[in-house]
């Protein structure tokens, strides 16, 4: 089959086939990756509560420092009746600081002035440094505490900073302030398996686990937001780059698939933080913070991907070897038509055969038929005079016996009328032999005697026999023998096969003609012998084609012997002529014999 022909015949079953390979590639791809992304999700969330409960314990522990710092009366005298006992509070907030392990711990008063310091001691000194534009101190002079992450405008350090007012008789006198670094609890998330980070309200990361991330922007800042966060010098110098995490799809609005490239500025080695993320977020408590877990997405998608071509091929496959059944049927099913058909030609073949094979019989028959009646034609000259003696002999014997009745010589005429008897019987043998060779046989293989069929033969010829001289030598060691033949096709062959003896033997000296029948078996040998000049090699090849003769021009069509050998093989027999070895010519008829089981040898 042709491929044109094979997407002729299959075409829309193929588009069939790739359009559900294509949908079920689709339909495992959605559920498979549904599926790895709820657990994704899951487990995305277990992590959001670890890492909050992180930094919860980071900053919780320190949010009670500077509420206490009210209780100290040193600090209430310094703060509100401006005492100067500055350097001995901020030696005991340099204890302090030292025990708590916090950065820094300072006093604002109430104009926003820091009053004391735990790094009095060191070159870059908060004291005396106005910090009243902070958010913290903002808060805190609204009797509310304060929370706030920034870089310090003096060292340069970023940290949580949190504050508190200090009150004197319903009057803010102060406030305290505590600065914590988290720089241990970014040093622990950066060995943890997933990214983390922080925002702040302004969409800056402020704490991350990848450092190239952090003071970086999860969505482009426009230019007034930017130079306001300038002005503010929350960040310090830091530059606010937003960083290249554009959404693929949102799954939510606390959930997002994240296409994560490196950034290109950055420290730390951050290429696991590359690829397709769950970004999953989640609010951390009033701070206006928000903390996003991104949870490497790549290996469920990519798990996804391989279910869903695992699927399609699976389905391929089925639909490969329905494809398979389908032309294995086809092939069948032309399988069975080409076989009606042939069965019908077959029949249609056998009906032509026969009625071919009963035209050419009735042709075969015809052709018989009008070899006997040109035999006959031959024959008429011999036979007219063979028939015209008795007629001249009757014609003078009847007129005698009318004379020698007259005369009264009653046993004269006797004789003479017995001896018309006995020549109208020879006549009447004679034209009966005539009419029964010139009947048109059947052809159907019947018992035929083969002294009989030569006895026949040789009357037909005995005319031609007398004329030409011959001398007729018949051997027949078994009277009784019988062939499986036409009676009167066997006497065709015979006269035919004797006929052209006779004209072979023509130039002989002393004509002779000579039949032979023996038993051999189950054959009968009937041999027809001359003693003429023998078959050349040419004539010997050519003997029984149709139209071929030696004979003269007129005196046959070269169709005696091809009929001859077509009744010898239509009846289980054999036909062959061959050169005598005593000289001569000779033909071998072999035919069954009728009813034979056994072999009589001569």
């Amino acid at each position: 089959m042709s491929v044109i022909r094979f997407f002729r015949q299959n075409g829309w079953l193929l588009v069939g086939m790739a359009l559900l390979v294509a949908c079920t590639a689709l339909a495992v791809w959605q559920v498979a990756s549904q599926r790895g992304l709820d657990a994704l999700r899951q487990a995305g969330q277990h992590r959001l509560e670890l890492y909050a409960a992180s930094l919860d314990r980071a900053i919780g522990q320190y949010a009670y420092l500077p509420a206490t710092l009210e209780l100290e009366r040193d600090v209430l005298d310094l703060v509100a009746q401006e005492q100067p006992l500055g350097a001995g509070v901020s030696r005991r907030l340099e204890r302090l600081n030292l025990r708590a392990g916090t950065r820094s711990i300072y006093l604002l008063d109430r104009h926003g002035r820091v009053v004391a310091t735990s790094n009095w001691n060191r070159p870059d000194s908060y004291m005396g440094e106005d910090l009243s534009y902070r958010p913290y101190f903002l808060a805190a002079r609204q009797r509310k505490p304060g929370r706030f992450f920034g870089i310090g405008s003096t060292r340069g350090e970023s940290g949580y900073y949190l504050s508190s007012p200090i009150m004197s008789d319903g009057e803010l006198a102060g406030v305290a302030v505590v600065k914590v670094g988290l720089d241990r609890l970014e040093q622990s998330w950066a060995t943890v398996e997933v990214p983390v980070m922080v925002t702040d309200r302004n969409g800056v990361v402020i704490l991350s686990s990848v450092p190239g991330w952090k003071f970086g922007t999860r969505l482009p800042l426009d230019a007034a937001q930017y130079n306001a966060l300038r002005d503010s010098q929350q960040y310090g110098a830091e530059t606010l780059r937003p960083l290249r995490m554009p959404v693929q799809s949102a799954l939510d609005d606390a959930a997002a698939l994240l296409q994560v490239s490196m950034p290109q500025e950055g420290a730390g080695d951050i290429r696991s933080a590359d690829g397709v993320f769950l970004a999953q977020d989640a609010a951390f408590g009033d701070t206006g913070w928000t903390l996003t877990v991104l949870s490497p997405a790549a290996p469920v998608l990519f798990l996804a991907r391989v279910q869903a071509a695992l699927a399609a091929l699976a389905v391929a496959c089925l639909c490969i070897l329905l494809v398979i059944w389908r032309m294995r049927r086809r092939q069948l099913q032309d399988r069975l038509e080409a076989r009606e058909a042939l069965q019908r030609a077959h029949d249609e073949l056998e009906r032509k055969v026969e009625e071919r094979t009963r035209t050419l019989k009735e042709a075969q028959d015809e052709l018989v038929h009008a070899g006997k009646l040109a035999m006959i034609g031959q024959l008429s000259t011999g036979l007219a005079h063979e028939l015209n003696q008795p007629l001249t002999a009757l014609r003078t014997l009847a007129g005698n016996t009318v004379k020698f009745m007259a005369r009264g010589e009653l046993g004269t005429a006797q004789d003479n009328l017995e001896r018309i008897g006995t020549l109208v019987d020879g006549m009447g043998a004679l034209t009966g032999q005539l009419k029964q060779f010139a009947r048109k046989s059947s052809g159907t293989p019947g018992e035929a005697s083969v002294g009989r069929a030569i006895e026949h033969a040789l009357l037909l010829l005995d005319q031609r026999l007398r004329q030409a001289g011959a001398q007729v030598r018949v051997t027949l060691e078994d009277d009784a023998l019988a062939v499986r033949c036409d009676p009167n096709r066997l006497e065709q062959v015979l006269i035919n096969l004797v006929a052209n003896a006779l004209d072979a033997a023509a130039a002989a000296p002393a004509p002779m003609v000579a039949l032979n029948a023996c038993r051999r078996g189950r054959q009968c040998i009937i041999a027809v012998r001359d003693n003429g000049l023998g078959l050349p090699e040419p004539v010997r090849e050519r003997l029984f084609e149709p139209f071929f003769t030696t004979k003269d021009a007129g005196a046959g069509l070269g169709l005696g012997l091809a009929i001859s050998m077509g009744i010898i093989r239509d009846s289980g027999g054999t036909l062959e002529g061959a050169n005598h070895t005593d000289g001569g010519a000779v033909f071998t008829i072999h035919l069954p014999v009728a009813g034979a089981e056994t072999c009589i040898e001569a």
